[in-house]
C-alpha cells in the first residue's frame, strides 16, 4: 500500500529532497510540502517543472501553509492528510515540535540536522541526549519509525562509518570525518546553508578523544589534507552532530569533524565574532529597538539557495577511517565527490544542498518500502545501511572506498 509523505520546510534542502521525490514519486501515494512561506514553496514546484522531474507528470506535488513551531496544527495536518512519513527539512529549531506531532499522530519522523535551543549554544554533549534520545522510549513503545540526521554530515557520513565497521575493519581506531567545499560563487561572503545554524556551530569545538569528550578552542587546531579530485585543503577541527551519536553507538578510540575554511572565510567569521555580531542573546540598539546580533547577519548575508546558480567547482566530504582487520593495521577513506554545477543542472540547486537532500529522499523511500521502517528512534550508524549507500548512487550520490 502506497503511503502519504510530507516534507516541512521549503529551504535549499528541501529543494533538492522535493525534486528528488518528485523524479520518484510512483512510489507514494501523494506528496505535500508545507511551510510557513507558501512563495518558497511555489518556487520548488516551478523549479520541478522546469526540470521536468515528476516521473509520473499526473502525480504533482501539493504545498500548504503552516507553522512547524504550532503543535496542535502540525498534527491536525498529519491526521488530515494521512500523512506515514514526515521528512523535517524546516529549521532545526522546530526538530521537537514536528517529532512531538509525528509521535501524537504515529507518523514515521526524519530529520537531517540535531535540535536548536534559541537559548542555548553548543551545550554539554552528547547533543542528542538533550532532547531527540529523551524520546526513544515513546518511539519504541509506540512502534514509531524516527531516523535521526539523515543529510550528509551527519548521516552519509554515519552509514559510511558502520559500512567499514561491518565490512572493513574488525576493530575501529580512529575516524575523521572531512568535509570540504571547493567551490566558488559570485557572492563577497556567504555560508552554504542557514547562516544562523553555521555560525552557532563555531561557539564551541566538542571532540572525542580517547573515548572522552575534549572541548578546544574553536579554529585552533588545523591540517593540511590531499582530497581526491579537489586536492590540498587546509582543514580545522570542529564540533559536528555526528560525533555525538557515533561516540555512544561506535566503538572508537577517537571521533573528530574537520571542515575546510578558506582565510577569507575565518577573516569574515573572526571580524563578526570579534565585534559581537554573532551573539544569540538580544540587545537594545540606541533607538530601544531589541534585536539579535546573529539574526541581523543572517538577514544581512544571501540565502544559500541563491549562490546556486554562479557555483562552479567541487565539494568532497568522506570519512578517514583506522583500525586492523585480521590483526593488520588498515585505512580507509570513504567518501562522495560533488559537482556544483551537476547538480545546479539536474535540479537548480548547490552542491551542499544536494548532498543533503538526496539522502533525507533516500531514507524516505527506504521507510517506504519497509528496509527502514524500523519502529523505533535510530541513528543512521544503527541501521543496515547497505541499501541505503546502494540506493544512494541510484539517486545521485555516489561513494567511493580507496584503501590508504
Amino acid at each position: 500500500m502506497q503511503k502519504n509523505i510530507l516534507i516541512v520546510g521549503a529551504g535549499g534542502v528541501s529543494h533538492v529532497a522535493s525534486h528528488k521525490l518528485a523524479q520518484n514519486n510512483d512510489l507514494f501515494k501523494n506528496i505535500y510540502l508545507a511551510s510557513r512561506s507558501i512563495e518558497n514553496c511555489k518556487q520548488i514546484l516551478l523549479s520541478i517543472e522546469r526540470k521536468k522531474n515528476y516521473k509520473n507528470p499526473s502525480k504533482k506535488i501539493t504545498i500548504i501553509e503552516i507553522n512547524a513551531f504550532d503543535i496542535k496544527k502540525m498534527i491536525k495536518l498529519i491526521r488530515d492528510l494521512k500523512i506515514s512519513i514526515t521528512i523535517n527539512l524546516a529549521s532545526a529549531f522546530c526538530n521537537m515540535s514536528i517529532l512531538e506531532a509525528c509521535i501524537e499522530t504515529g507518523s514515521a519522523y526524519i530529520d537531517t540536522a540535531i535540535h536548536e535551543d534559541p537559548d542555548k549554544v553548543c551545550e554539554d554533549p552528547p547533543w542528542y541526549a538533550n532532547y531527540e534520545w529523551k524520546h526513544k522510549n515513546r518511539c519504541k513503545n509506540s512502534r514509531i519509525t524516527a531516523i535521526l540526521g539523515v543529510g550528509f554530515d551527519p548521516g552519509v557520513v554515519n552509514a559510511y562509518v558502520a559500512y567499514a565497521k561491518n565490512h572493513l575493519l574488525d576493530i575501529i581506531d580512529t575516524i575523521d570525518i572531512m568535509d570540504v567545499n571547493a567551490g566558488k560563487h559570485d557572492k563577497y561572503f556567504a555560508t552554504n546553508f542557514d547562516p544562523e545554524i553555521n555560525f552557532r556551530e563555531f561557539a564551541k569545538v566538542w571532540v572525542w578523544i580517547n573515548k572522552q569528550w575534549v572541548c578546544i578552542p574553536v579554529h585552533s587546531e588545523k591540517k593540511i589534507y590531499n582530497f581526491p579530485v579537489i586536492g590540498n585543503h587546509t582543514i580545522y577541527l570542529t564540533g559536528h552532530d555526528e560525533i555525538h551519536s557515533l561516540s555512544q553507538n561506535i566503538d572508537a578510540n577517537s571521533i573528530r569533524f574537520w571542515m575546510g575554511f578558506s582565510d577569507h572565510y575565518l577573516n569574515c567569521f573572526n571580524v563578526l565574532k570579534n565585534t559581537g555580531l554573532l551573539s544569540e542573546k538580544p540587545i537594545k540598539t540606541s533607538e530601544g529597538i531589541e534585536v539579535i546580533p546573529l539574526k541581523v547577519v543572517k538577514a544581512c548575508l544571501p540565502n544559500p539557495k541563491t549562490l546556486a546558480p554562479t557555483y562552479k567547482g567541487d565539494t568532497c566530504i568522506g570519512v578517514l577511517i583506522a583500525g586492523k582487520k585480521n590483526f593488520y593495521n588498515k585505512q580507509f577513506f570513504i567518501y562522495n565527490v560533488s559537482n556544483h554545477e551537476a547538480c545546479y543542472k539536474e535540479v537548480e540547486a548547490q552542491a551542499i544542498s544536494y548532498t543533503a537532500g538526496v539522502p533525507a529522499a533516500t531514507a524516505a523511500i527506504l521507510i517506504a518500502k519497509g528496509v527502514w521502517d524500523v519502529k523505533k528512534m535510530v541513528n543512521v550508524e544503527e541501521l543496515f545501511v547497505d541499501p541505503f549507500i546502494d540506493l544512494l548512487e541510484i539517486l545521485g550520490i555516489k561513494t567511493e572506498i580507496i584503501s590508504i
